[in-house]
């Protein structure tokens, strides 16, 4: 099985965004939003003592939810480095706790044999060489702006990029964030936007491939990568061949104790089965708070959705886009000659699915394996309830129950 093939059979994964933004607890953009000084921004660094980190609880909750593979913030734009980087001080070495952070999350996710990758902020608000920008803290429009070296930064860039592909074992993806050069904001491109140029992206990845060779890149250098990245939409349709939609669990990438807009688990997946109905993946993220700790709530719906991924997964993994046109309020996911219903709004008794008259052989509800009855429109019959006159007739109906299963989203397993 190819690298892609993996990425696309394993279709659900964890995305963690953690660090010093956690302390402050209201949002990973906290420093730029409140343009927070460096020096009231050290506060966090100097208290930063997750003694509640346990990878082992994360993997185990990330598995149990039903979860094939993870990636974890090793820098986000506020430069923090969650391990003991030889270029920076501002590393966790440097922090109250002290000790790296990703070798035990590498191997307790290993440990379950879920697939690890790291994401990499290409902005970092606390590297000196780093140019101040219309994103940056400390940009004001119109004021005197240091002069800096962008090349500096990107020698800083590449270099930690050779740290985390030679310390930690083979690892499956690189998920970089973000490239700017043509961002419009407030009607304007953003002053200063930075993306491939500045990056030396093309140098950088011929680094990344001949230092890991099979590992797999997203499209944010500005340049092609192998798989694209929809962040918190769902799109129409597929975006290239391979693709992955982040979500949050709720308006917040990093813990933010006062956010009170979270996802039901039922909309998250619904989310799942749209995002593999259009053949491609769900990486749904979970910011643990400054202790190191998945907060109850968010446990609470991984556990929510690992209770339905354990009956009905096998119309997630290995499962991808159906040649045939689901109805209203439904989708499919097809694999092989198993194709999944996912009914997102149970009808009464009846489901009419266009263009599979005499192509199922069996029907059943994937929760428990019961049998559905099929039965396709015959003109010159009709049974008293269903019109057939009025069904086209490539119509396969399913005859359901009148209550729908106690499940989040119901299942309906077809055996072409």
């Amino acid at each position: 099985m190819s690298r892609t093939d993996t990425f696309r059979e394993r279709r659900f994964g964890l995305f963690v965004h953690w660090g010093l933004y956690a302390l402050a607890a209201r949002h990973e953009w906290v420093k730029q939003r409140e343009r927070l000084s460096d020096e009231h921004y050290q506060r966090y660094f100097e208290h930063f003592d997750p003694d509640l980190y346990d990878p082992e609880a994360w993997a185990e909750a990330a598995d149990r939810a039903g979860m094939r593979y993870t990636v974890l913030t090793a820098k986000h734009h506020d430069g923090f480095c969650l391990w003991d980087s030889e270029l920076t001080d501002y590393c966790v070495s440097g922090t109250p706790y002290g000790e790296d952070l990703i070798g035990p999350f590498v191997e307790a996710f290993r440990r379950r044999g879920l697939g690890v990758g790291f994401y990499y902020s290409l902005l970092d608000w606390h590297h000196p060489d780093f140019p101040i920008d219309g994103l940056h803290p400390a940009y004001v429009e119109g004021g005197n702006l240091p002069e800096r070296d962008v090349t500096k930064y990107a020698d800083y860039l590449h270099g930690q990029v050779d740290e985390l592909l030679t310390r930690y074992g083979p690892i499956d993806t690189l998920w970089f964030d973000f490239s700017y050069s043509k961002r419009i904001r407030q009607g304007k491109p953003v002053y200063g936007g930075k993306g491939k140029a500045e990056w030396r992206s093309a140098e950088l990845i011929e680094k990344i491939r001949g230092l890991q060779p099979d590992i797999l890149l997203n499209d944010r250098l500005e340049l092609p990568g192998d798989f694209t990245t929809p962040e918190a939409y769902q799109p129409t349709g597929p975006i290239g061949a391979v693709w992955e939609a982040c979500q949050t669990l709720n308006g917040s990438w990093g813990y933010y104790r006062d956010n009170h807009t979270w996802k039901s688990p039922d909309m998250l997946i619904k989310m799942l089965v749209d995002s593999v109905s259009k053949d491609g993946n769900l990486l749904l993220n979970v910011g643990p708070n400054g202790r190191g700790e998945f907060e109850p709530r968010a446990l609470e719906t991984l556990r929510e959705i690992g209770d339905w991924m354990r009956s009905h997964s096998r119309s997630i993994y290995g499962a991808g886009v159906s040649e045939f046109e689901a109805p209203a309020d439904c989708r499919y996911t097809q694999r092989g000659d198993r194709l999944y219903v996912h009914v997102f709004s149970w009808p009464f008794r009846h489901l009419h699915l266009p263009g599979l008259a005499g192509k199922v052989r069996y029907a059943q509800l994937l929760n428990d394996g019961s049998e559905i009855r099929t039965w396709a429109p015959d003109p010159a019959y009709d049974n008293g309830q269903v019109h057939a006159i009025a069904i086209p007739e490539d119509t396969l109906t399913l005859e359901l129950p009148v209550e729908p299963p106690d499940v989040a989203v119901p299942v309906i397993e077809l055996f072409l």
